[in-house]
């Protein structure tokens, strides 16, 4: 797949990319353009698998209904902007100059530079198995920092502009504050470099996140059984985590792709007859009904501005 996203992005750069930027004098940029090209490529194939996996799948069993999708039609604008640009990407890219300066000093010191590879050699032989250790450290990483979200309050004030929505779908998974995007790209990132994640396995991990996670999000009455819950997130297991009520938007299923960190740290709901309404009480309208715009300027008032208090979580089921 990414040898054919290749060939494709090669030929859209040599017959309209080059003559575009070359008619408007900004030939300084190929080389961005270039790698811009490949991750909106990337975002239109995980638009596309969403759309038929995800739309399929709350077509056959909705949770809601609604008359008016205004709400929905502002997340399809933040998964366009989001997923056509080039953040998570443009963060591993930025800062790959500095993994290489930073792992040459080391060399030259006489050290090996401490990757996951460096540490399991073996992982060298078998990518795939090397690809599934990625993915688990750095969801690993994610769990946590979603906990950090919810725990620290000018973050969950941005990051309240991604649960304040009440029509939740798979579009949803990427309304979120601009400056929490930010954030949380430079976390990916950074992680994925420091345990050496190869340049051409974090976009198949970006891939495969993305898809998982919108999945979750899904406004399906779906769940995977009592052994399939605790392997992969479902969008019952998320929407849980959703909840308009305080203790399940603090306290419950923070994972993002795997349950098993809920599991290990006390944060699991597992309860499958479990669909509730989702939004944030008493959340500011204009992050829950107004625009892309009105959503941002009232996230960043709200964390920077006049703050407010974040809901307190009661007791956490226990797994």
């Amino acid at each position: 797949m990414i040898d054919l996203l290749d060939a494709i992005r090669a030929t859209i750069h040599e017959a309209w990319l080059i003559p575009a930027l070359y008619d408007l004098g900004l030939m300084a940029w190929e080389e961005e353009a270039f790698d811009w090209l490949g991750f909106a490529l990337l975002g239109l194939v995980q638009i596309g698998v969403c759309i038929v996996l995800c739309g399929t799948l709350e077509k056959w069993r909705p949770v809601e209904r609604w008359d008016d999708h205004a709400p929905v039609r502002t997340d399809i604008l933040y998964t366009l902007l989001i997923r056509l640009g080039i953040l998570p990407l443009a963060v591993f890219v930025l800062f790959r100059p500095l993994q290489v300066w930073l792992h040459g000093t080391i060399v030259d010191f006489g050290a090996v530079p401490p990757t996951l590879e460096s540490l399991f050699p073996a992982l060298r032989q078998a990518p795939l198995v090397a690809l599934a250790v990625y993915i688990v450290v750095l969801d690993f990483g994610e769990y946590w920092r979603h906990r950090l979200q919810h725990a620290i309050p000018w973050w969950w004030e941005l990051h309240a502009v991604h649960h304040a929505q009440k029509q939740m779908t798979f579009w949803t998974d990427d309304r979120n504050h601009l400056l929490d995007d930010v954030i949380a790209a430079v976390w990916l990132g950074l992680l994925a470099l420091v345990i050496g994640v190869p340049p051409a396995q974090f976009p198949v991990i970006v891939l495969v996140t993305r898809i998982v996670e919108s999945l979750s999000h899904a406004n399906a009455r779906v769940h995977f059984g009592s052994l399939g819950e605790r392997l992969l997130v479902s969008p019952r297991f998320h929407r849980a985590h959703h909840g308009e009520q305080a203790t399940d938007v603090q306290g419950v299923n923070y994972g993002v792709l795997l349950p098993v960190w809920d599991w290990m740290f006390g944060t699991a709901d597992w309860n499958r007859r479990h669909f509730p309404a989702t939004g944030v009480p008493g959340a500011d309208p204009a992050i829950v009904t107004g625009g892309f715009l009105a959503q941002q300027v009232a996230g960043l008032r709200a964390a920077f501005g006049r703050r407010r208090q974040v809901p307190k979580s009661s007791q956490v089921p226990k797994p």
